[in-house]
């Protein structure tokens, strides 16, 4: 072992993509389902096959990298299964803006043919994300990898499909849905994102049929009175009761309507009339159904009105809205028109406002499968989530959840396993050819002519399989993955899809497995840019994670994203310069691996293999320090497992830099230097012995959270040469005998005095080179002892050349400067060891500029323009500069009157 093996500096872009070829290729996270070990899992939650990574991605898959890496480290038979979603609207999307580029339509090439364009699509696009989490170095099981439309998964949710319908528990009805205009397709609840919108509440008149005078109504959305089957009255509201059973004209379309009286009228919304729209609101169409309404659809599923919509037909709808607007008012049938802001309902994928659709679709009835889930939450806390706060969210929507239209009118996507005959005749089969066999024994002849149903499935059914389906669940019989992997351990996601996938995958999975599909759910928090806002692609502040690992390497960047992390889902604030692509977290990051790197080439260039102790020499030959250094690591091993245990990655974190940087980089490794360079053979071989069994620990302890660089030491330090992976050893537990509080108690005074006295000298300008005299006094026993075992730490780091250890001030020792750690006051006689007059000259200088820097920013602060006009960070900012002037003011001012 050379420092040659590791050079001189560390470049992460050479390290890591070494590692992360060598570990796919060898195959080092492939579990073998027949293990004996305990088992844990992990379902990568799977990334739009069109996607591209950004910061969400890093930092989930960090999270989700330290805790399968720390499993695996701890003796568990360990998957983590990657794969990806065929996302139906966003590939659609993208394949007919290609078509419309070369001029052809989607329904000219016909579905076989755009299907084919989208599976080659899929073969050259589609990998793209899968190839940028290798660049995270995800210890993921390469080999298990999974699409939502390979063959196995896709029967799957075939299976499951047939078997929902076969008991009951999907139907297909003609209901109102939420239609996206764009996609044109119907969307889900969950996929609809409510936008607080300035629009206009318009009030129309709408005149008696028997020309008694008119009733106003108020609307939000003009274009729907064009299908107006009535207006609505509250039965108990005297203004109207009259008016029950007579009849308005509905302009523009000059056909009657009945004013009915219905209870869910609000009297006191614009003018307690109600138009009513079956065809175009859900509670239109409940009140519809109350009264027997007829529905007049007045949409195209582009948008656009349709030929119940008269002369306004073919217009867009927001087109035909001024046109109506305009037309009411040339006929003065405008009562008034008022701002108003309200809740619009939009398409997260087609980013249009979506309309409620009469559609004939497919449904799940939800509440027998929420009940099940609810059961098991409300019985067991199963899934058991963290931070606990989230269990409520999850519990009150599936409360809450109605029937789910789970078909979509595209291609792309699972086809729903539904057959029709020319007559109407529906039958729900796994295969075309089972389809034919039910309808050849219900019709009872032989020319029968099938067609399968259109629509796709909502790609959120297929995934709420996932779990299972990626470990070969076919309904009928358990694979060894199966039953060596599922149910999962834990589930790492953000919040905003508990309601998309998470209850989705516990109703999916209770449902047909009889088990909650993860005991765990782990909700992380957001990460936030360096305005403290959320990163979103509406703000356009996100940050490409690529640019950041060019330039500081993935290690880097993983680190720094967990180590911001205080609490279990918290959010993370990335500071960040757009203009140089530099971020002041990742680059501490950097420099942590740089000090670990150097650090590991010291211990190298002062190790003598042959000259390294046995345990129990080591043993027996221990110093101080090195019981100290010990006691550090085993109880940072210890602190590390309960903090991943707990989740508390970003804790674990912070107690790994803490140690590395300070117990052992800046205290450990200068301590035993003279032990290095001396003659005393038994100290310098425990010392070298110590130094490499606490550096393979570290790098140990430190690999789930940056396990390149690791690796790339761990190699070197024991000789394996890539026979093996520092990935599958084990992970330090923690030795609690070799823990010595009181020792470690004594060391961290040691610690203080000597940045003390380093302070000291630095603010007398002593030279690095001159040795001091130092005084320690003290009156408390415990620190007198503590600094008499470490007096020699303290004379060698301190550069001292004598030290008086009291429990009294000695007398006459001229002008000093005073330094206080704990109780003991730490004294540096400065007579003969600077040029008093010249020190106390710049002391006098140094407090004039602090004191015109303090009356310029109390003069800014005072000025009222000032405060009016600037923001509020850089407010908080000259103030924060103020208390620091006073603080440096009040200590120059003390040392002034030290000096007399």
């Amino acid at each position: 072992m050379t420092t040659d093996n590791l050079p001189k500096q560390y470049v992460p872009q050479e390290t890591e993509s070494k590692w992360q070829e060598y570990w796919e290729k060898q195959g080092i996270y492939h579990p073998d389902a027949s293990s004996n070990k305990p088992s844990y899992s992990i379902m990568i939650p799977p990334p739009n096959v069109t996607g591209s990574l950004h910061m969400g991605h890093a930092f989930e898959e960090a999270i989700i990298d330290v805790l399968v890496r720390y499993h695996r480290m701890s003796g568990f038979n360990t998957l983590w299964l990657p794969g990806t979603d065929h996302a139906s609207i966003a590939v659609q999307t993208i394949l007919e803006k290609q078509l419309k580029q070369e001029g052809i339509k989607k329904d000219d090439l016909g579905r076989e043919k755009f299907l084919e364009r989208a599976w080659a699509w899929k073969a050259e696009s589609g990998s793209t994300i899968t190839n940028q989490i290798r660049k995270l170095g995800a210890s993921v099981d390469w080999q298990r990898e999974r699409f939502t439309m390979d063959e196995g998964l896709s029967k799957a949710v075939i299976e499951a499909f047939v078997k929902l319908y076969e008991e009951n528990l999907i139907y297909r009805g003609e209901y109102l849905v939420n239609w996206c205009p764009s996609s044109q397709s119907a969307v889900s609840d969950l996929e609809v994102d409510n936008q607080e919108v300035n629009g206009h509440l318009w009030h129309f008149r709408y005149p008696l049929s028997d020309g008694s005078g008119y009733i106003v109504v108020a609307t939000t959305r003009p274009e729907t009175m064009l299908g107006d089957t009535a207006v609505a009255v509250n039965p108990t509201d005297p203004r109207y009761q009259s008016l029950i059973g007579k009849t308005v004209t509905l302009p523009l379309m000059n056909r009657e309507i009945p004013i009915i009286g219905d209870e869910y009228v609000d009297q006191e919304f614009g003018s307690g009339c109600v138009k009513i729209t079956p065809a175009h609101d859900p509670n239109d169409f409940e009140m519809g159904k109350r009264h027997n309404l007829p529905i007049v659809n007045i949409l195209n599923k582009d948008g656009t009105i349709n030929a119940n919509g008269g002369e306004f037909m073919g217009s867009d709808r927001f087109v035909a809205r001024k046109n109506i607007v305009a037309k009411l008012t040339e006929l003065g049938l405008v009562e008034k028109i008022e701002d108003y802001t309200h809740s619009v309902p939009y398409s997260e994928r087609g980013k249009v406002p979506v309309e409620p659709f009469l559609s004939t679709q497919w449904f799940v009835k939800i509440r027998p499968l929420a009940d099940d889930a609810l059961n098991e939450f409300d019985q067991h806390n199963s899934p058991n989530f963290v931070p606990d706060r989230w269990g409520k969210v999850y519990r009150d929507w599936l409360v809450k959840l109605k029937d789910w239209c789970i078909s979509r009118q595209l291609w792309w996507g699972h086809q729903i396993p539904a057959w029709y005959t020319p007559e109407g005749d529906l039958f729900v089969a796994r295969t075309k050819e089972e389809a034919y066999i039910q309808a050849k024994a219900k019709l009872g002849r032989e020319d029968i002519t099938l067609e399968q149903d259109f629509d796709v499935l909502d790609t959120w059914f297929s995934s709420g399989l996932w779990c299972f389906s990626t470990l070969g669940w076919d309904g009928k019989n358990e694979t060894e993955d199966f039953k060596a992997f599922y149910p999962t351990s834990v589930l790492v996601c953000g919040f905003d899809i508990i309601f998309f996938w998470v209850a989705r995958m516990t109703m999916m999975s209770k449902y047909f497995t009889d088990k909650i599909p993860f005991k765990t759910v782990y909700i992380h928090g957001l990460i936030r840019d360096e305005n403290n806002q959320k990163m979103s692609k509406s703000k356009n502040n996100g940050i490409d994670p690529l640019l950041l690992i060019e330039k500081y390497g993935t290690d880097a960047l993983r680190y720094a994203l967990i180590k911001e992390v205080i609490g279990a889902g918290q959010d993370i604030r990335l500071d960040y310069n757009r203009k140089t692509d530099e971020s002041q977290n990742v680059e501490s990051a950097r420099n942590f691996a740089n000090k670990l790197w150097n650090a590991s080439r010291f211990v190298l260039m002062n190790l003598e293999p042959s000259a390294v102790l046995k345990p129990e020499e080591v043993k027996d030959n221990l110093e101080l320090c090195d019981r100290w250094v010990l006691s550090r690591f085993n109880q940072t091993a210890l602190e590390v497992n309960q903090y991943i245990s707990s989740y508390s990655l970003g804790e674990a974190a912070r107690s790994l830099y803490e140690f590395i940087w300070g117990d052992f980089c800046d205290y450990y490794i200068e301590l035993v230097k003279p032990r290095l360079q001396g003659e005393d053979s038994i100290s310098k071989s425990t010392a070298q012995s110590v130094l490499l069994s606490v550096l393979i620990g570290t790098v140990s302890l430190l690999h789930p959270y940056m396990p390149h660089i690791t690796e790339e030491i761990w190699q070197v330090l024991t000789g394996t040469d890539g026979k093996t992976s520092l990935s599958l050893q084990e992970f330090p537990q923690g030795d609690r005998t070799q823990i010595d509080l009181n020792l470690e108690n004594q060391f961290k005074l040691i610690f203080e005095v000597i940045r003390t006295v380093r302070n000291l000298r630095a603010e007398a300008e002593v030279k690095p080179s001159q040795k001091v005299k130092i005084i320690l006094q003290s009156e408390n026993e415990a620190e007198l002892t503590a600094l008499r075992i470490g007096d020699s730490y303290i004379a060698n780091l301190g550069k001292i050349e004598e030290i008086i250890i009291s429990n009294q001030v000695p007398e006459n020792l001229g002008q000093t400067l005073a330094g206080v750690a704990n109780t003991v006051q730490i004294l540096l006689p400065l007579t003969g060891v600077i040029d008093l007059e010249k020190f106390k000259q710049k002391l006098q200088r140094n407090l004039t500029k602090i004191e015109t820097a303090i009356a310029s920013t109390q003069s800014r602060l005072s000025n009222e323009s000032f405060i009016q006009k600037a923001p509020a960070e850089l407010i908080a900012s000259v103030k924060a500069e103020l208390e620091s002037a006073k603080q440096q003011e009040i200590i120059l001012r003390s040392r002034l009157k030290e000096l007399g």
